[in-house]
């Protein structure tokens, strides 16, 4: 697990600094974007006692992807940039912490409360409201590294100037990022090289 999280610690840096080189001096609200995240899950999940509601769980699970994007950038900031000593806290933390089985509203009230009370993030709590939601390491890793590959391979092809082709063939670019991870080793070193060239091979296609 360790070494996941490096990897997603790597990824979620270079991605960051793509967007603005300085970004650990800019002292962004990281926290306000995670509690926020936390009530637009809530919101696929259902709480609404006076209206009928069905968990809409890929959504669940989509947005827990997103609040892990901030949680990685929060363990960035807070060990100065020092990549190998974050992966290795956040692996000791999950090892001396006591997993709770609240389920996804009271796990995600309690990641969110900690977020609003110290403007950091919890690990612990972030993983309790991975299981309560019934994803595991291996997806969570799967999910997060397709997410930040897709975004490399937006920005690399005009999705800033808006000449970046989203529909492939009649589907979006995330159907087809699906199917490419379903088809890799996503333990492979090289895991996220091959996810982009998967990309790049179906978007040339698109554009001939």
């Amino acid at each position: 697990m360790q070494k996941q999280f490096l990897t997603m610690l790597q990824l979620q840096d270079a991605m960051n600094t793509k967007v603005h080189p300085q970004w650990t001096e800019q002292n962004f609200e990281w926290y306000r974007a995670l509690w926020i995240e936390c009530g637009e899950l809530m919101d696929h999940q259902g709480y609404k006692w006076w209206k009928k509601q069905h968990a809409d769980i890929d959504q669940v699970k989509l947005e827990i992807v997103d609040i892990w994007h901030f949680g990685l950038s929060m363990v960035i900031t807070a060990h100065q940039r020092d990549l190998a000593t974050a992966a290795e806290s956040m692996a000791i933390e999950l090892q001396q912490t006591v997993r709770n089985s609240e389920g996804v509203l009271l796990a995600t009230e309690a990641l969110a409360l900690h977020s609003l009370r110290t403007k950091g993030f919890s690990v612990s709590k972030f993983w309790d409201l991975l299981q309560a939601a019934g994803m595991d390491a291996d997806e969570l890793f799967s999910a997060y590294v397709g997410k930040n590959v897709l975004n490399f391979f937006r920005q690399d092809h005009g999705y800033k100037d808006g000449s970046y082709i989203k529909q492939w063939h009649g589907r979006e670019d995330n159907e087809h990022l699906v199917e490419i991870i379903e088809s890799l080793d996503t333990s492979a070193e090289n895991f996220s090289d091959q996810l982009y060239q998967g990309l790049k091979a179906r978007y040339a296609d698109v554009c001939r």
